[in-house]
């Protein structure tokens, strides 16, 4: 008999919990979804954005992927081994002004989620575009994988992604 994978029982407790807020909740619309196997390295991505359905200008995504390493230890039963997924958070924000709004948003982001996470922003622009609009793409990495038993902590953990798109939102754009 087929025994799901660490990222696929991962997958699908995310994608529930998310359509549960998009469906019934109707708190957010989910903007794309991407289930991915890739065969050249032999891993698994999967991905979801979605938007506040009220404040649909900011946009989330949550990221999971797994290896070939954490499969192949997973399947093949590999003592010692524990195999988990790599999750990462993102949210796009379009900003003006780059070195006050970058600071604010590294600050909102620590308040909401812990003082010492790994956070980047990446900044990207459309070339030869009349305004000074850049796109900030603020990357969350967790330093631990995710496991199973992180399962019972996907509603809180979606909590915080939904405070912190209000806070993005809220934030004035100059």
């Amino acid at each position: 008999m087929y025994d799901p994978t660490v990222f696929e029982n991962l997958k699908v407790a995310f994608e529930n919990a998310v359509y549960d807020l998009d469906n019934i909740g109707k708190k957010i619309s989910i903007t794309n979804r991407v289930d991915r196997m890739d065969f050249s390295v032999l891993a698994r991505y999967f991905a979801i954005k979605f938007t506040l359905v009220d404040k649909p200008g900011i946009t989330a995504e949550i990221i999971l992927e797994a290896t070939l390493k954490e499969l192949a230890a997973e399947i093949l039963e590999e003592p010692g081994k524990n195999p988990g997924c790599t999750m990462i958070l993102r949210f796009y924000k379009q900003i003006q002004n780059v070195t006050k709004q970058c600071k604010q948003i590294d600050q909102a982001l620590k308040d909401v989620w812990e003082p010492n996470l790994l956070l980047t922003q990446t900044l990207s622009f459309m070339y030869e575009q009349k305004s000074a609009n850049y796109t900030d793409s603020i990357e969350i990495t967790f330093d631990h994988k995710i496991k199973e038993e992180h399962i019972d902590d996907i509603s809180d953990f979606l909590e915080h992604v939904l405070e912190t798109l209000k806070v993005l939102n809220d934030m004035e754009n100059k």
